[in-house]
């Protein structure tokens, strides 16, 4: 918007033209994103404790836990969505359909994630909506998102499966492109709602993905720069890093009153949409697996419920205290604070990793 409207000035003032600078744009919707987050956080949050839209607490959790949680406002995703939102409109080209298919996914996410929230505090319980109609709503954005872009897309590498630290592996998908890349942004939604279960724990982990994928749209992006790491140069894919860089700078902003202790939680509004546009963002970058790695700690939260879940209805037995696993090992006794910046300590390593897959090819 912002961005559409100084360009067509360009003629008239030459100094306009830094903003058509990807990097300029990004860094403005950080700032942009992180800026309206602080404005607007505290009068949020005062709002919504006035309103007693508080978060319902697992009753199955640990005991400390539970104390220490009662009487923290949801849906703090609402703030991440606005900040999100501003620096993507204001700094974004909106004329890319790349653009508007992120937007859609954020924002049908963060609307299923909405009414869940809702239905969680009206009825206080933690349960919200049924698992099947969360999935099934899920599925029916996605796909509805993943054929939008392949109507609109005119880039052939769309349907492939890149390999990182192999040059020449590559898969076709043909048709199955459809329900892999579904699964990609569902499973990624889950997996980060997942995730969000201590204070922080899911929010530094997506700051550190959506950076990661900041720099890998730039690159994949340019042609010059992913000629020389050999990655697959796809055209307007730069866009996405304004995006990521919204996506930044909207968590670095919710993070300031969601570090420990919390003064609210993002909720499923904040969880299932950020996952699932981190999502849609690997798979038109066609980085899919790289996102499996730099969002690994993701990956791994959601492999121990299905670990838990597995082998409970197979054996009767509980393979953790309690899953996810991060309140395995608070169970264990691990404070929250250390559960959590261990975590923290992790993502990063993984983040490191996945950027390497660029180089080592």
């Amino acid at each position: 918007m912002l961005y559409s409207l100084l360009t067509n000035f360009v003629d008239t003032f030459s100094f306009l033209n830094v903003f058509k600078y990807l990097t300029v744009r990004t860094g403005l919707a950080v700032f942009t994103s992180m800026f309206v987050v602080f404005l607007i956080g505290t009068p949020f949050i005062n709002f919504f404790s006035a309103r007693q839209i508080l978060d319902p607490i697992r009753e199955d959790g640990p005991s400390d836990h539970i104390i220490k949680k009662i009487g923290t406002p949801t849906m703090g995703g609402v703030l991440i969505l606005l900040g999100l939102f501003s620096g993507i409109l204001l700094w974004g080209d909106l004329s890319s359909y790349l653009i508007w298919f992120l937007i859609f996914i954020v924002g049908g996410f963060g609307l299923l994630g909405a009414y869940d929230d809702y239905r969680k505090i009206k009825y206080k319980n933690s349960s919200g909506v049924s698992f099947r109609f969360k999935l099934t709503t899920q599925i029916l954005i996605a796909i509805t998102g993943i054929v939008f872009l392949t109507y609109f897309s005119d880039h052939s590498e769309l349907e492939y499966l890149y390999f990182p630290f192999f040059k020449n592996l590559i898969i076709n998908l043909g048709w199955f492109f459809i329900p892999f890349a579904v699964f990609i942004i569902v499973g990624s939604s889950n997996a980060v709602n997942l995730t969000d279960g201590l204070d922080g724990l899911a929010t530094v982990p997506v700051i550190l993905v959506a950076s990661c994928f900041a720099f890998i749209s730039y690159v994949t992006g340019n042609i010059v720069f992913s000629e020389y790491l050999q990655i697959p140069y796809i055209k307007g894919i730069g866009e996405v890093s304004v995006f990521c860089g919204s996506i930044i700078g909207a968590c670095i902003g919710f993070l300031w009153f969601n570090a420990p202790p919390a003064k609210i939680f993002m909720g499923d509004t904040g969880s299932l949409a950020l996952g699932g546009s981190l999502g849609a963002v690997g798979i038109i970058t066609k980085h899919e697996i790289v996102l499996a790695i730099t969002g690994g700690l993701f990956v791994l939260e959601a492999i121990s419920v299905i670990i838990q879940v597995g082998s409970y209805k197979l054996t009767g037995k509980r393979v953790f205290k309690m899953a996810p696993i991060h309140h395995h090992f608070e169970k264990k006794g691990w404070p929250e604070s250390t559960v959590v910046v261990r975590f923290w300590i992790i993502s990063i390593i993984l983040a490191m990793i996945g950027l390497a897959t660029l180089k080592f090819r």
